[in-house]
């Protein structure tokens, strides 16, 4: 992707919780919805988050949601992302 080789575990459950709710955060950065930047403080929050146990579990059983769990730093940045029902 674009480059989180420092943060590989951030950037999966980065990618996963945002793909639970029907986000591409790729399509989302070539589209303009999200900058560059934008992503990397995404996947920084990510790596600082010591919810690691809980992410995983929910990650593990969520296949599809409508929204993400309140303990996700990134809940709200993911979720204006996310299409409309």
């Amino acid at each position: 992707m674009i480059g989180y080789a420092e943060a590989p575990r951030a950037w999966g459950f980065t990618r996963g919780m945002a793909r639970v709710v029907g986000v591409n955060l790729t399509d989302a950065v070539v589209d303009g919805w999200l900058t560059r930047r934008e992503l990397a403080g995404m996947v920084d929050h990510c790596l600082r988050c010591g919810n690691v146990p809980a992410c995983t579990e929910f990650l593990a059983h969520e296949v599809q949601a409508v929204s993400l769990p309140v303990f996700c730093d990134n809940k709200p940045g993911i979720e204006a992302l996310s299409p409309q029902p």
